[in-house]
């Protein structure tokens, strides 16, 4: 369509003449700009006139390989994560996020951050997961220009930037998607096919060539006119299963008789093979948390094509551990070590996401039993399990300020609790993790290979520890993990070692930088010269409470 006369800034709708004969006023489905809600109407936006200066970080990334890097992402939501003045509910401009952003995410050793959907939305509570305007970057932090500054900042400033993106549903506002024409255009007809029961919202007809087209285009849109490095699939699960959330006779079996929604396949392998040709160094992940084989396999190996999957079985398994006190921990120790098992099946990414705080689920220190001292000391364990664990690593904001609150979206992190010398041990251990994690090729080269894990001991259970070594490419020294799941010291323990010679210790989550008591065993250990754990050589630590220490060979 071609108006004379229009220009960058002017508002417009579509109005539409429905198949019932009224007449409806919709936004437009490829508006790039769109008003600051409750208004509606798009807004003319040049999305070409930016001037991006980000070239080395692309470069980079084209010849990055995201399974042997190391990526510890931070989640934000950039509608809370800092406040100011001069907008409305204090929301930043995305300059100013970007600024304070990148020298948070430099600081503390982040790799990534990963947006919460910056696609237009109308309704701030939820979260942008109810996206109207696929291709307008939210009006609440400034115009498109704007976000091209955000993310050519960070790229300027070695961070990433992956953003959620909503395939799998809609909201049913008027001036949405929701037909379109008067006619079920973007959505099934049928409502067992078309409704998400959970949300209220519409779900996408994937059998539709215009539809997935249109999605496709969206995604590759994101990646070119933004630069953006990666896309999270949000509730992929809901678009595998025609039967998910629903009883039965609530839901259409496919053409076989099954299930599983070939459609949506489909379009996600589509989706995938499309990003990953015109777009190498990108990444996708999928939320997706079921049993469902070959997420994170290549498309023409039978997989979806996502380069990671979201580890919810380790999550949940993890978090439901921690929540027991540890004079009980000795009857889940399975809980535990269940994750090894699976654990190079995909490309895991371990997420503490937003999803873990919200809902009365409470924030994670305050899911962690005992006393004051002990909640601090197990949230620092949690940390320290996660990051030496095989996966990369995702963490809400306010994580790392061991906040006390559930995630309120007009509020977000309470940034005064800083203040205080344990919360701010928490904000350095996880700076520090980050750092360890980048600098020890161990711990990231072989994220998603069985030859980069090794078991010392996973069965002493009536003692709550776990010992294993992380292991990289060849020539890279190896790192030892041993971690004390209750608050006893354990003083003179006995740990098998691959090698003869110094384990220096790298990091000790006891520390006293970190809140902790300070038992380790700076500067290292020496090797016996007798074997243990089916090892050729031992050492003997001594294991702080409720901590892990990790060691590395030194030549």
């Amino acid at each position: 369509m071609f108006v004379p006369g229009a220009k960058v800034g002017d508002r417009y709708k579509f109005r539409v003449h429905s198949t019932d004969g009224s007449w409806v006023d919709k936004s437009d489905p490829y508006g790039l700009a769109a008003e600051l809600p409750p208004l509606t109407a798009s807004i003319v936006a040049n999305v070409n006139a930016y001037q991006w200066s980000d070239s080395k970080w692309i470069d980079r990334r084209s010849d990055w390989n995201p399974l042997h890097e190391p990526m510890n992402v931070y989640e934000v939501h950039l509608g809370s994560w800092q406040k100011g003045p001069g907008r409305k509910h204090g929301w930043l401009s995305y300059r100013d996020l970007a600024r304070r952003l990148a020298e948070y995410c430099h600081r503390m050793n982040f790799t990534h951050v990963e947006l919460m959907p910056v696609s237009e939305h109308p309704f701030t509570g939820s979260w942008g997961y109810q996206t109207v305007g696929y291709f307008a970057p939210t009006s609440r932090h400034g115009s498109p220009e704007d976000f091209m500054f955000f993310v050519d900042y960070m790229h300027q400033h070695g961070i990433g930037v992956l953003i959620d993106w909503v395939p799998a549903h809609f909201p049913k506002d008027a001036h949405g998607l929701r037909r379109f024409d008067g006619s079920p255009l973007y959505e099934h007809a049928d409502p067992r096919q078309g409704e998400h029961p959970d949300w209220g919202t519409m779900i996408f007809n994937f059998g539709r060539n215009e539809v997935r087209n249109f999605l496709v285009a969206n995604a590759l849109f994101w990646l070119d006119k933004y630069h953006i490095d990666g896309l999270r699939v949000d509730a992929v699960a809901s678009m595998l299963y025609l039967d998910y959330s629903r009883e039965e006779g609530q839901w259409v079996p496919n053409q076989y008789g099954g299930r599983e929604n070939l459609e949506a396949i489909d379009f996600l392998r589509e989706f995938n093979t499309a990003i990953h040709d015109k777009y190498p160094g990108v990444v996708t992940a999928a939320e997706e948390s079921t049993a469902w084989p070959g997420v994170s396999r290549p498309v023409d190996d039978g997989g979806l094509g996502f380069t990671y999957k979201w580890n919810m079985g380790w999550m949940n398994d993890t978090l439901s551990y921690m929540h027991n006190e540890p004079i009980h921990r000795k009857y889940h120790q399975n809980e535990l070590t269940f994750s090894l098992i699976y654990a190079f099946t995909e490309n895991f990414m371990l997420p503490l996401s937003h999803d873990e705080v919200v809902h009365g689920k409470g924030s994670l220190i305050s899911q962690m039993p005992g006393d004051m001292w002990q909640k601090f000391a197990n949230l620092r364990l949690l940390y320290s399990y996660m990051w030496t664990h095989p996966g990369k690593k995702l963490l809400f904001m306010g994580g790392e300020l061991a906040q006390w609150s559930e995630w309120n979206h007009d509020d977000g992190p309470d940034w005064i609790l800083l203040d205080f010398a344990t919360h701010r041990g928490v904000q350095q251990l996880v700076a520090d993790l980050n750092k360890t994690v980048i600098e020890n090729p161990a711990l990231h080269q072989l994220d998603f290979s069985g030859d980069g894990f090794e078991w010392v001991d996973c069965m002493n259970a009536d003692e709550s520890t776990l010992v294993y070594l992380r292991k990289g490419l060849d020539g890279t020294p190896p790192i030892l993990v041993c971690s004390n799941f209750t608050p006893v010291v354990r003083k003179g323990y006995r740990v098998g070692v691959p090698a003869s010679g110094f384990w220096k210790e790298i990091f000790n989550s006891d520390g006293e930088a970190y809140g902790g008591s300070n038992v380790g065993n700076y500067p290292g250990r020496k090797t016996f010269g007798e074997g243990h754990h089916d090892r050729p050589d031992s050492i003997s630590v001594d294991l702080p409470p409720l901590a892990t220490v990790m060691f590395r060979l030194e030549d």
